[in-house]
């Protein structure tokens, strides 16, 4: 007990010369260590995250356990890792430095927010878009990005800002359009890429009429969070990719709810919207009432 009562009294004197230049210390270096982690949840870099951790556990057990060759092949291994790493993050830290060297310095410090409104016309566009699209049997591959950035796939394709309109969708995928053989890449509302490249899926258990643009879609949504939306070019069906899963044949006002379901969730809690993505497929209720069929 008096072990117990001084070391409560050591911890309030401790606290007692704790100066406002350690609080702010403190702070910046939590402020960075978030940053830091959500620099990597906004990327597909958690595997490499966990694979750090991993290493410098191992580094430290192997110290621990008096295992020299192990902790001398690992500590050679860190040090050049620091290298690896800058060279691996190379455009999100480009990212970052473009961010403090601009005018407005209040994007470093606040997380990006989404703009509903320009989703909301990003939606109502698109649906309009594929619509006409799906009557005339025009195929059309739209990546809708969400937490996860797709720079990579940006630079494989042509590089744009402009509003989601529907008429420039149709363009876009016209089928003797130099951009048409590719993916459109939609960022808070704005097409910024077009003509842009997916990892195909590596799924085995795929339908085999699905095309290339379908594996592509379904691939991407594999690999990151972003929805996908897909006009088939052989049938004129639309599509939507999430997670992996393909909800196919749907109509139009399908593809509106679960675009604005994934997109828009804020809206859908606030409207009190039963609908729910994962319901719609799982849900054998809407799958009848839209005659729609699953893929995995």
């Amino acid at each position: 007990m008096d072990q117990m009562i001084a070391m409560v009294e050591r911890l309030f004197t401790n606290f007692g010369n704790i100066a406002i230049t350690d609080i702010i210390d403190i702070a910046i270096m939590a402020f960075l260590i978030y940053k830091l982690i959500d620099l990597i949840r906004s990327t597909s870099s958690g595997k490499v995250a966990k694979g750090i951790v991993l290493v410098v556990a191992a580094l430290g057990l192997s110290n621990l356990c008096h295992l020299y060759t192990v902790n001398f092949l690992l500590s050679k291994m860190l040090e050049w890792g620091v290298l690896a790493l800058v060279i691996l993050f190379q455009p999100e830290l480009r990212k970052i430095l473009e961010q403090v060297g601009s005018s407005s310095l209040g994007t470093v410090f606040v997380s990006h927010q989404d703009v509903p409104d320009e989703l909301e016309n990003a939606i109502v566009q698109t649906v309009e878009a594929y619509t006409s699209l799906s009557k005339s049997k025009t195929g059309a591959l739209m990546v809708f990005e969400r937490k996860n950035m797709l720079d990579d796939a940006i630079r494989t394709g042509t590089s744009l800002d402009a509003v989601v309109n529907s008429e420039l969708l149709k363009n876009i995928f016209w089928n003797k359009a130099p951009l048409h053989d590719g993916a459109v890449i939609v960022r808070n509302g704005h097409i910024v890429g077009a003509g842009c490249m997916l990892p195909m899926s590596g799924n085995v258990n795929l339908s085999r009429d699905l095309g290339m643009r379908h594996r592509a879609g379904i691939g991407v949504s594999e690999q990151t969070d972003a929805v996908v939306a897909i006009v088939s070019e052989e049938t004129g069906s639309i599509s939507v990719a999430v997670g992996g899963m393909l909800k196919r044949h749907l109509a139009p006002e399908t593809l509106e709810r679960l675009l604005r379901n994934e997109l828009l969730p804020e809206q859908k809690e606030e409207s009190g919207s039963r609908f729910k993505l994962p319901a719609l497929f799982r849900g054998k209720k809407e799958e009848r009432k839209d005659g729609d069929s699953k893929e995995k």
